[in-house]
């Protein structure tokens, strides 16, 4: 699978993730806060299975 983030949008994700996740544990300690292992992963691995669906692709292309 090849990438479809750029780093800034791969940036975005992890830190929106890590803030997700930290309302499991401090703050209003909600279950909702497990959502954000979904744009922690696709931080990290560079590729989100959406942007595939429909068809947009961030990632800076190589030219040459």
């Amino acid at each position: 699978m090849p990438r479809n983030e750029g780093t800034i949008d791969r940036a975005l994700r992890i830190v929106l993730g890590l803030v997700l996740l930290s309302l499991v544990f401090v703050g209003p300690q909600t279950a909702w806060g497990w959502i954000g292992i979904v744009p922690l992963a696709t931080g990290l691995i560079g590729w989100c299975p959406l942007y595939t669906l429909i068809g947009l692709n961030t990632c800076p292309m190589k030219k040459g």
